[in-house]
């Protein structure tokens, strides 16, 4: 091997013994390292596990004389990738190491990818200078080297999973997965087999085995989000994986056990939910061994300009770093917004505003009309008075009523009877009816909205 693989193209390194192999691995970085079992001074296995300690990436291909597969199964057990008879053709040997190869290159790849992903998005980028945001990130630092359950409670839309990625991120776990859940965005009759999984025919329509996210997240982080919204059922079965660690899945009478890191999240009062019977106290304080506590965007508008800027960024790649993206004016709309619906508001307002501004900074003009506090802060007032359950929405567009086309209305609605009738109040209507008419869809919304709401 010595002879033909570098031949191939490869730089070899041969080695007598593992002590000696364990110092070229202390000195160099290798791609993969060929391991027979029995070595002297250090056996194979040992010479693999160093390997992995220095270099995670580097692969290990076991050469034994044994063809059992416990032998096999002994050599992947401790990171190999796979594993050679001897004596092995080379053919063989190319064929494995191309596999090597394949594997590093498609690892390197999804890593810049995700690299890419997380420069476009954010990543777990905490974005803000606030004393809140500040203190934030200062309980991130000190929980998330430990294995500790986090509960992180904060309103709808502040980025509750963005502190939970960060905590993950900055973990011992940060190259296992992050996996998340919306608690309340699934049924309760599929939430136990989403967390634990299921056999085939555990249930009518369980046609496959699944695998449940406790399996997927195993050495990695679970993140429950909207964890209050939980299912009582299934509130005791969580309880129990977080203090013994084993899952069983559904219609499956073995358990097994995973080692998963819980992150909790929710909007709402777990304590009042405790006291109202909705949640279970021993569940409670399980999960919120560590509390943090994510402000309010109104509690924080000194971020609102740098929160905005990054957005931008995301929404506008392309953008230099000395490129002005808000006007003055436009900043001082967004800071004085009280944001009811936090950050995710503010990226719909800003994602809005660079597909309406085709090049220069963001001014007035730009800003949404659904967010019409912003720009029009009396039409709320306007609106309640119009219909009383529309305050809360600012997506009407309120267009002035037309007296001639009302009563157009009132008489048709007050002379039902035959077919004929809305054609005679019609041509009684003062000349000019028809083009009110043709407005008909701009300015039906005029009154309709509040018979719905």
């Amino acid at each position: 091997m010595s002879i033909e693989l570098p031949r191939l193209g490869h730089e070899v390194t041969v080695c007598p013994d593992g002590a000696v192999a364990v110092a070229a691995l202390e000195r160099n970085t290798y791609d993969c390292i060929l391991v027979d079992l029995d070595m002297p001074k250090l056996s194979g296995i040992e010479v693999i596990a160093k390997a992995k300690e220095l270099s995670p990436d580097t692969e290990a291909v076991v050469l034994t004389g044994k063809s059992s597969m416990e032998t096999a199964v002994a050599a992947l057990r401790h990171g190999a990738f796979d594993y050679l008879t001897k004596p092995c053709k080379l053919v063989d040997l190319k064929a494995l190491l191309l596999r090597v190869a394949e594997k590093r290159e498609l690892t390197n790849k999804c890593r810049a990818l995700k690299h890419q992903i997380e420069r476009l998005e954010g990543g777990s980028q905490l974005i803000g200078a606030s004393a809140g945001m500040e203190q934030v990130r200062r309980l991130i630092a000190k929980v998330a080297p430990t294995d500790s359950t986090v509960l992180i409670l904060g309103e709808t839309g502040t980025g509750k999973e963005l502190v939970a990625r960060a905590l993950h991120n900055q973990s011992l776990r940060a190259e296992r997965p992050f996996v998340a859940i919306n608690c309340g965005g699934l049924p309760e009759s599929l939430i136990e087999s989403e967390l634990f999984g299921h056999r085939r025919g555990a249930f009518t329509g369980a046609d496959e085995h699944r695998v449940g996210l406790f399996e997927v997240a195993d050495g990695g982080t679970l993140f429950l989000d909207e964890i209050g919204e939980l299912p009582k059922a299934m509130q005791a079965k969580l309880l129990r994986v977080l203090e013994s660690g084993e899952i069983r899945r559904v219609g499956d009478n073995a358990a097994f056990t995973v080692d998963v890191r819980v992150v909790c999240a929710t909007h709402r009062n777990l304590e009042q939910m405790v006291a109202d019977g909705d949640f279970r106290e021993d569940l409670m304080f399980r999960i919120n061994t560590f509390e943090i506590h994510l402000p309010a965007l109104r509690e924080r508008a000194g971020d609102v300009a740098q929160l905005a800027s990054h957005l931008l960024k995301r929404f506008r790649p392309h953008a230099r770093p000395g490129d002005e993206l808000l006007t003055p004016e436009a900043l001082r709309m967004l800071e004085g917004h009280a944001w009811p619906g936090n950050v995710r508001e503010l990226a719909n307002v800003v994602e809005h505003a660079a597909i309406l501004c085709d090049a220069g900074p963001i001014g007035l003009e730009h800003l949404p009309t659904a967010s019409a506090s912003i720009r029009r802060p009396s039409s709320a007032a306007h609106t309640s008075k119009r219909c009383p359950r529309a305050r809360h929405s600012a997506t009407w567009k309120w267009w002035p009523s037309s007296r001639p086309w009302n009563a157009i209305m009132q008489q048709a609605q007050g002379r039902r009877g035959t077919r004929h009738q809305p054609q005679d109040t019609l041509q009684q209507a003062q000349p000019g009816a028809a083009d009110r008419l043709g407005d008909l869809a701009r300015r039906v919304i005029v009154r309709t909205p509040c018979k719905h709401l």
